[in-house]
């Protein structure tokens, strides 16, 4: 990893390995005939950002390139690149983003699903992802949303529909995937999608990154460019989105964050922005509705639904982190007195407290929040203030809220921040609220945190590095890609011995060769058809070849007929006869 982006030590686990040996012949003729797709026809349907990134990215047509290599040349523009195994959670995704860091599925899709596949892989990435980061203000956008994102409260019911939804690309990418195979994991995604109610957070954040960072078009809605990596990376849709078949459509936060994500199949509509600059407003619009920017009762209750762990910030600077089992409310349904449930830290300014981490509060926290009687805000309190309300160390104190929550014990220690309080510890403590008993003596030393109100709540840690730590965080992953055989197959010994033959040149030395590769593709492989366009391609350059490339071409004309390769076999053909 490049010194200038070092991965958060929570975020390790997620990092895997790429086994570049690992990639058959195939795999990156697969590769080339995507790249090759890419430079000839998005040249004046993508937007200019993403063409001259092509340019700038180093990424090159004859092979899948190594991510260590792209990771050197992101660095010209501060960010990095990492490996990951396939879909990753979402927080871990946009904070990577957040960090500068494009994580990297290096999976690459099978020859049936050269057009489209709903699994990440390098193609998607490194062709889609990677180039267009070289523009500065698209990638302001991404690092952008990446925070978002980052920021976003899920729900528990959200990340059981990832997780069908995970499983879902698995099964969908995997060649030996049965039909019913297939269906079932397509139900099992559905079934979950549909238990979600309404809307959470981190579904907006990644309806609204599907629809731009993803499928985005940009310009004019009767002309307009892709800059979306979904379509820069498919052969097959990134011609039919020019079709009438997909209905263009005005961005708008609201029109792209109620439209649900088609995953499996072709988009039927797109939103086109009109500058980068739009999509930067609009990612800050959507954000200042969120959680982490409102604070409140409301953003409570998005970490209590999220029954993940989260922290909730005061107003004094003061963060809980844990995850938040219960909330105690006055008549007017706000928000006075917040429990976390098993381990929970304390932080401020992003830095766990000394003696306040996980261990040492295993089981749970709880604390009043809100004014004392009087509207006194404990928070500001200077010493003599706190002497006029008996808060001394070594005292015993009696602290009323106007909630009604009384809080009564020796004082232990006060601890501040700049010039709030943010902490007041005490023992031989009991915390009453109404006939209900929040705290008993019994139970040990009572640290309650101050603060009047809740500034900002979001899922994760406040201080990652202290809070998490590597067996915390269990990385589900695809099952592994097979160890590469000790031998190829004999079709991917053609591959190899085309692929070799290209870069060795010229071609006038190599005829006789490239007539028995065609020869043994004649006679054992009669439905092959990228290695024909790799030949014919050569072929088509060498005036000594060409009644080999006549039959070629005749070869080809009648593979074309089978539906599914209609489309590619005519993309290929387009290439190398422009113009016709």
């Amino acid at each position: 990893m490049n010194e200038m982006k070092r991965i958060p030590t929570h975020l390790q686990p997620y990092e895997a390995e790429q086994h570049y040996d690992r990639y058959t012949p195939i795999d990156h003729a697969v590769w080339r005939y995507v790249m090759r797709q890419n430079h000839h026809a998005l040249h004046d349907k993508a937007h200019t950002a993403f063409v001259d990134g092509l340019l700038q990215s180093g990424i090159g047509t004859e092979k899948i390139p190594r991510v260590s290599e792209m990771n050197d040349c992101l660095a010209k523009i501060g960010w990095g690149a990492i490996i990951v195994n396939g879909l990753v959670p979402g927080s871990v995704f946009y904070e990577l983003l957040a960090n500068g860091i494009l994580p990297i599925a290096t999976e690459i899709r099978k020859l049936t699903n050269i057009e489209y596949t709903p699994a990440p892989d390098i193609i998607h990435e490194a062709a889609g992802h990677a180039p267009i980061l070289f523009d500065p203000a698209y990638r302001a956008y991404v690092q952008a949303i990446g925070a978002v994102g980052a920021k976003a409260f899920s729900m528990k019911e959200r990340r059981e529909a990832f997780e069908a939804l995970r499983q879902l690309t698995i099964v969908m990418e995997n060649p030996q995937s049965t039909l019913e195979e297939k269906a079932a994991a397509q139900k099992l995604a559905e079934e979950k999608q549909k238990a979600i109610v309404g809307l959470s957070e981190a579904e907006k954040v990644s309806r609204l990154f599907w629809a731009t960072v993803e499928y985005g078009l940009i310009g004019d809605v009767n002309d307009p460019k892709i800059y979306g990596a979904g379509l820069l990376s498919s052969v097959g849709e990134s011609k039919h989105c020019f079709t009438d078949a997909v209905e263009k459509i005005p961005y708008s936060v609201e029109a792209c964050v109620a439209s649900p994500k088609p995953v499996t199949e072709m988009q039927s509509q797109l939103f086109v922005c009109q500058s980068f600059k739009q999509l930067m407003e609009g990612v800050e619009s959507l954000a200042s509705t969120m959680a982490f920017r409102v604070g409140g009762t409301e953003s409570l209750e998005k970490a209590l639904r999220s029954r993940n762990v989260a922290t909730c910030e005061f107003n004094s600077g003061i963060c809980v982190t844990g995850i938040v089992d219960s909330l105690r409310k006055d008549e007017n349904g706000e928000a006075i007195y917040v429990h976390t449930a098993g381990e929970t830290a304390l932080s401020v300014n992003h830095h766990q407290l000394p003696g306040h981490g996980k261990d040492y509060h295993a089981k749970g926290f709880g604390t009043p929040l809100g004014l004392l009687q009087g509207q006194i805000a404990l928070e500001h309190c200077d010493d003599q203030a706190l002497a006029d309300l008996g808060v001394v160390e070594g005292q015993f104190a009696e602290i009323i809220f106007e909630s009604g929550i009384q809080v009564s014990g020796r004082v232990a220690g006060i601890m501040r921040s700049a010039a709030c309080v943010i902490l007041v510890s005490f023992e031989e403590c009991t915390v009453t609220w109404k006939d209900e008993v929040l705290f008993k003596k019994e139970w040990g030393t009572y640290d309650m945190a101050v603060g009047s109100r809740i500034v900002s709540a979001y899922p994760g840690a406040a201080d990652p590095a202290s809070y998490y730590d590597a067996p915390v965080l269990k990385v589900e992953v695809a099952e592994p890609i097979a160890d590469a055989p000790a031998s190829l197959t004999d079709l991917e010994v053609l591959y190899q011995h085309v692929a070799a033959l290209r870069e060795r040149g010229p071609l006038a030395e190599n005829v006789q060769e490239l007539r028995e590769i065609h020869e043994a593709l004649g006679r054992s492989y009669p439905n092959d058809w990228p290695l024909r366009l790799e030949l014919l391609e050569l072929a088509a350059a060498n005036p000594a070849m060409r009644e080999m490339e006549v039959s070629l071409g005749e070869e080809l004309q009648a593979l074309s007929k089978v539906a599914s390769l209609t489309n590619l076999i005519g993309n290929g053909l387009s290439i190398i006869y422009p113009g016709e």
